[in-house]
């Protein structure tokens, strides 16, 4: 009896060894027919095309609004077209193309190497533009809405450095045919930047920290020159000091603000830090 059963045992575990190599070499077969299909979807496309030819399908792409589709075929032709004025421009316009995909980080990259490499280059104004405003796009973020957020919090890296890429524009290519777009991004940037410092220290005011509310727009003051956010810069200086209950420095900061703005609304409807004002129509 015990010899039957063992053999019978064998004969079962025999069979299921068959069947498990049955299902070894199925899965091998799919396996291989995946990998074979996987080969032939992946392969390079691009392989045989000359330089001129990559390009042209990359700015197809790209004019299409397919930047994800032209990013590779720029960088394919970065590499296949190395040291040529080709390859500068295709490093460009991955920049471009980058920018346009929503990712800013690597647009900036792929600038800043392309200044670091070519310094030479006669897009070199262009690259400085196009710095420039990929930054001023991030910057729009801050710039765009002062509501949605602590306004202590927020970050200005972008828009100050997309200032200094078009300050380096402006001196060093004066006559390019991007500064006169780019002075005027200048000057809307610094309206910007000096209209946060006041809107901070609104922020401070509405709150009752008065002497920072003072601190921060003595600094707009002090960091900027003609703008219009240093009207209400004045005012809340004035109005801080009249609810600290410090009158000499109330009517100092009230004789300065008549002087510098005689016509301040202001001074002449007595709107207070926090009421509707212009700069919420930008």
């Amino acid at each position: 009896m015990f010899n039957i059963k063992l053999s019978t045992q064998l004969q079962d575990l025999k069979i299921s060894r068959q069947a498990l190599m049955k299902i070894r070499v199925t899965l091998s077969t799919a396996l291989c027919m995946s990998l074979a299909a996987c080969s032939t979807v992946s392969e390079d496309k691009a392989a045989n095309w000359s330089p001129n030819k990559i390009y042209a399908e990359a700015k197809a792409e790209a004019n299409d609004g397919a930047y994800d589709k032209a990013i590779p075929l720029y960088e394919k032709l970065e590499g296949r077209a190395a040291g040529t004025p080709l390859a500068q421009q295709a490093q460009l316009d991955k920049a471009y193309a980058q920018f346009k995909n929503g990712d800013q980080a690597q647009a900036i990259a792929t600038i800043e190497r392309f200044i670091k490499l070519h310094p030479a280059s006669p897009a070199l104004d262009y690259a400085l533009y196009l710095k420039g405003t990929v930054n001023f796009a991030d910057s729009l973020g801050f710039m765009g809405s002062f509501t949605r957020q602590d306004l202590s919090e927020r970050d200005q890296k972008a828009a100050k450095e997309s200032f200094d890429a078009y300050k380096e524009l402006a001196a060093k290519y004066p006559d390019s045919k991007y500064t006169s777009d780019a002075r005027q991004r200048m000057t809307y940037i610094v309206n910007s930047l000096a209209l946060y410092e006041v809107h901070v220290a609104r922020y401070y005011f509405s709150r009752g920290a008065y002497v920072a509310a003072i601190n921060r727009a003595q600094l707009a003051i002090a960091d900027y020159r003609d703008v219009p956010a240093l009207e209400e810069a004045m005012y809340i200086i004035f109005k801080s000091y009249d609810a600290l209950g410090i009158p000499d420095l109330r009517d100092d900061a009230k004789r300065v603000m008549e002087k510098s703005f005689p016509k301040s609304e202001y001074l002449l409807t007595g709107v207070k830090p926090g009421a509707k004002s212009w700069w919420q129509l930008w």
